[in-house]
């Protein structure tokens, strides 16, 4: 599932630097909690088609509901939208 809220169109800030395929099982937390869903954990890197292509889509976990969320790892560079660490 796919939250417009998690996977923004804004521009993200080039400050962080993230590796795709070191993300599994990093924390994460929302700056603006929706539904008391403040912390995140990356539960899954989606593989791509092509085996020699490093992961695009990553799948978040919600540790208060449970909820899964699918969205491009890239979106965790927004600092507007994501802290890593939960906080």
């Amino acid at each position: 599932m796919l939250n417009p809220h998690f996977a923004s169109e804004t521009s993200m800030p080039d400050t962080r630097r993230l590796n795709p395929k070191k993300l599994l099982m990093s924390k994460w937390t929302a700056v603006t909690p929706q539904h008391k869903e403040k912390h995140f954990l990356v539960v899954t890197l989606v593989e791509p088609e092509n085996p020699d292509s490093p992961p695009d889509m990553i799948e978040l976990e919600a540790i208060y509901s449970g909820k899964r969320y699918t969205m491009p790892w890239q979106a965790l560079l927004d600092q507007n939208i994501w802290l890593q660490g939960w906080q």
